[in-house]
């Protein structure tokens, strides 16, 4: 080592001229901004890919109806609870002129499909054909089977269509003292609750059996008895084609049709609904839930009268 490299040892690296502080400093500056710019690039990137993941789980889980609900939200001014306001005071209306219906109005295109008796073990295949077609409906359902069928509560949930009330055990009310009428419709209406479904406003009654108690008891609890002016009768278990043939044959504008999600094997409806749907497409017909059938076409009073063989004073 000469002594001119030894004099620079001693006395350390020289002292950096005002240029190359500046140079340094603007160079220090675009890379922490550079730097900067790749931390938030990469954050909205792997957000971005992390929410198509989730919004792909969920509509796989959920369904479509189910991403549309999530999407629109159930804050204040969103979607889903303005129209579930402006569907309840639909149902009030329709409650103040007539204690039950059995199809909407005529002047529009539009059906109901509904199902009873659910759920059950063919449930989840039916909202699988429901979802795919883009279809909603009207689920009442007894509280006894809620228990029993968790994943397909929380799918029909999920999906936001109407779960409401078909009574806890089936039973004939006609055939019941008030008492045990309110406790029949008041307990599924609870266990419907529970599942975190909004309150029933709709109720069936099983087998069509009612009396003015029943009307009374479901007045004091603010729900409307909805019945039906197109019966499947897959409840027979007729055959596929009878089935159809006694859906299409009958429909008219503001039906309301009765079929069943439970109680037995439903692999009949489910085939049928596969051929009812495109075939009332093909015919021009929109469908709908009843609360947006009561909303969209309001019920005349006065065309509510009985459907085809219906019995409202005992079992049928």
């Amino acid at each position: 080592m000469n002594l001119e490299e030894l004099l620079r040892v001693i006395r350390g690296p020289a002292r950096p001229t005002p240029r190359q502080l500046a140079h340094r400093r603007r160079r220090a500056t675009l890379l922490a901004a550079l730097a900067a710019f790749a931390f938030i690039f990469g954050i909205v990137v792997g957000a971005g890919s992390g929410s198509s993941s989730e919004v792909a789980v969920d509509t796989q889980k959920v369904g479509w109806y189910g991403h549309l609900r999530m999407l629109a939200g159930g804050g204040r001014g969103s979607l889903s609870l303005e129209q579930r306001a402006a569907e309840n005071a639909a149902i009030n209306r329709a409650l103040s002129a007539t204690p039950f219906i059995r199809m909407g109005g005529r002047n529009t295109r539009e059906v109901a499909l509904t199902f009873d008796d659910g759920p059950g073990q063919d449930t989840e295949d039916l909202l699988d054909v429901l979802e795919q077609e883009h279809v909603p409906a009207t689920f009442f359902m007894l509280g006894k089977n809620i228990p029993e069928f968790p994943n397909a509560v929380k799918r029909l949930i999920d999906a936001g269509v109407p779960l409401d009330d078909h009574s806890m055990d089936h039973p004939a009310m006609a055939s019941l003292g008030a008492d045990e009428q309110r406790a029949q419709i008041a307990g599924a209406a609870s266990v419907i609750e529970d599942t975190g479904a909004p309150y029933p406003r709709l109720f069936r009654p099983p087998y069509g059996s009612y009396n003015q108690t029943t009307h009374e008891v479901l007045g004091r609890l603010r729900m409307l008895s909805v019945l039906w002016s197109v019966d499947s009768q897959d409840y027979t278990k007729p055959g596929v084609d009878a089935i159809v043939n006694n859906v299409v044959s009958a429909i008219h504008p503001g039906a309301i049709v009765l079929m069943h999600d439970g109680g037995g094997d439903r692999t009949q409806t489910i085939a049928a609904v596969k051929r009812i749907i495109p075939e009332l497409r093909r015919q021009g017909y929109r469908f709908v839930t009843v609360p947006r059938l009561l909303l969209d076409d309001p019920p005349v009073a006065d065309e509510q009268g009985l459907p085809s063989g219906f019995n409202p004073t005992g079992a049928g």
